[in-house]
């Protein structure tokens, strides 16, 4: 219930020390422990932060990393806030042979021993996330499968362990395909979800779900408005999601903050009598803008990355509010010229 507080969000800070690497090095930064320890920090200890926040989704190095602050271990320092603090347990994505490269996640058969000692750290829930993509002939239905009894099994061994599971199957925004392609194969996707659930006994009521928006191919050559994109995510949900789940965090999945905020707020205004509560779970959305302050800094611009989080997750929770207000062709897809 904490998790899926009406009105506030996740962040989602859980890129591996190579990921985050990648994204500090392509504008500049250092990547050192003590660097990613300092950004993260950032991102916990912003003011106002956790008036906007119900939960952080951690990388296991960040579960063993202190606030200079307060002296105290980030899961901590996050429930002192009333941020619920949680960890990335899965290992690396595996291809799956004879699919044309569609993947599943490794991780697991250690998967209970690895969550005793996150627990033991401080963390209260965990998210696997399960990649998909559309395309010819995919997702195939033995892709779909797999994936969805492994979000099955780790949910059950989560709970097992204590821990409150976030299921993320994540369809990827790359292709062409339109936006009635992305409906059916998210029904496709969510439906197998929530039977391998039921079929592991799962218990529903104690799982949140970090889903990608329904939206058409970033390539699609026709255009919808954001009510579109809206209007689909809602039918989905209508169409397959249990009203035992409390809670549906988007992620933002290759959408920029100004394309997410917009789908999420219209989302809400056209749920209705719909009974979850339905937020956000951002990392990029979030972060990529933060990134781009640093070009040119010889030290990380910690305060004014703040002053620029800070906005940011009001536009985040305003939109899980229903009450942010798109501009111009926000939240529409536009095809590519």
């Amino acid at each position: 219930d904490l998790i899926a507080t009406p009105g506030k969000g996740i962040t989602a800070c859980d890129e591996g020390p190579g990921t985050i690497g990648m994204r500090f090095e392509a504008v500049g930064v250092t990547n050192t422990e003590e660097n990613r320890r300092k950004y993260r920090q950032m991102l916990f200890e912003t003011p106002g932060a956790a008036d906007y926040l119900s939960a952080a989704i951690l990388d296991p190095e960040t579960l063993h990393q202190k606030s200079d602050t307060s002296g105290k271990l980030f899961p901590e320092a996050l429930k002192d806030m009333g941020v619920m603090p949680g960890v990335k347990p899965h290992l690396k994505v595996y291809t799956l042979p004879g699919t044309g490269g569609e993947t599943v996640m490794q991780g697991l058969d250690s998967l209970a021993d690895r969550l005793r000692e996150y627990k033991a750290a401080g963390a209260v829930f965990a998210k696997w996330r399960s990649p998909l993509v559309i395309g010819e002939g995919q997702p195939s239905d033995l892709a779909i499968q797999a994936n969805m009894n492994d979000l099955a099994r780790y949910a059950l061994i989560c709970q097992d362990e204590g821990l409150v599971p976030i299921v993320e199957p994540d369809v990827s925004l790359k292709g062409d395909h339109d936006l009635q392609t992305a409906m059916v194969a998210n029904v496709r996707i969510q439906s197998a979800l929530y039977k391998a659930m039921l079929d592991h006994g799962v218990y529903m009521e104690g799982t949140i779900l970090k889903v990608n928006m329904v939206n058409p191919g970033k390539s699609c050559p026709k255009p919808y408005s954001v009510e579109d994109i809206a209007e689909a995510n809602v039918h989905v949900l209508r169409q397959c999601m249990p009203v035992s789940i409390p809670g549906v965090n988007y992620l933002s999945g290759g959408q920029n903050l100004e394309d997410a905020a917009a789908r999420l707020s219209i989302i809400n205004k056209l749920k209705k009598n719909c009974p979850w509560n339905l937020s956000f779970s951002w990392s990029a959305a979030l972060q990529m803008p933060l990134f781009e302050l640093c070009r040119g800094k010889s030290e990380i611009p910690l305060s004014e990355m703040s002053d620029l989080y800070a906005k940011e997750l009001k536009i985040a929770a305003d939109a899980a509010n229903g009450v942010h207000t798109p501009s111009g062709t926000d939240g529409a897809h536009v095809p590519p010229s």
